[in-house]
């Protein structure tokens, strides 16, 4: 096996991995907006996938789930779909990818080297996948909130929502899913067409080594 191929297998994993947990932070965490208003210095909100929050100076923070999926405004609405889709995407790929690498077990015919760039060649279509609905969600969030912030028909008095931690956390996700499976693809593309080096298999029953039977002289 090519060390090079090796190296951009186990870079494809790894950023893998950490896209995934990104993913997760992403769409757990309640901080994709924020507020603060001069009217209420001590208190902030934050809006997320799953409820809004409200953050006072001393650290108490108070979280309120929302009622009912249909309910909600139509960016939060397809973001969440699109984010847990991601997620989805992410876990499957990384279960493709992980197998399909070579240190994890070790080839013995060449079918086995075939299946293993098959697991690899889907963990990372499922890679870009993921990155693409990752992209998808946090963007058009942001884009949204650029175009509110800016909107010259709202008085300057009314608060505006801001970007949250989490929309860098999905930019980060979604980089690092299409790195992954590019990555992936990659060593696929580079693997040769050869067999990995085969121990010769010792029987169980050994056969017997005869040895030559002295004949006996008899002496006079």
């Amino acid at each position: 096996m090519d060390p090079g191929v090796c190296i951009l297998e186990l870079l494809g994993v790894c950023f893998s991995l950490a896209a995934c947990l990104c993913s997760l932070l992403t769409t757990a965490m309640p901080r994709w907006l924020t507020l603060s208003t001069e009217l209420l210095p001590t208190e902030s909100f934050e809006l997320g996938l799953w409820g809004t929050c409200v953050v006072q100076d001393l650290g108490v923070t108070e979280c309120r789930p929302y009622d009912s999926l249909l309910g909600l405004p139509p960016d939060i609405r397809l973001a969440r779909i699109l984010m847990c889709a991601t997620v989805a995407a992410g876990l499957i790929g990384l279960s493709f990818s992980i197998p399909g690498i070579h240190l994890v077990n070790s080839c013995r015919r060449t079918e086995n080297l075939e299946a293993k760039r098959t697991l690899k060649m889907l963990g990372g279509i499922f890679g870009f996948v993921a990155g693409v609905l990752g992209l998808v969600p946090v963007s058009y969030v942001a884009h949204l909130t650029v175009l509110r912030f800016f909107d010259e028909s709202v008085p300057s008095v009314v608060p505006r929502w801001e970007f949250g931690d989490a929309l860098f956390f999905g930019w980060t996700a979604g980089c690092l899913h299409v790195v992954a499976g590019f990555l992936l693809v990659t060593s696929c593309l580079y693997l040769r067409e050869e067999t990995c080096p085969l121990h010769q298999s010792i029987p169980l029953n050994r056969a017997r080594i005869t040895r030559p039977e002295r004949r006996r002289t008899e002496y006079v």
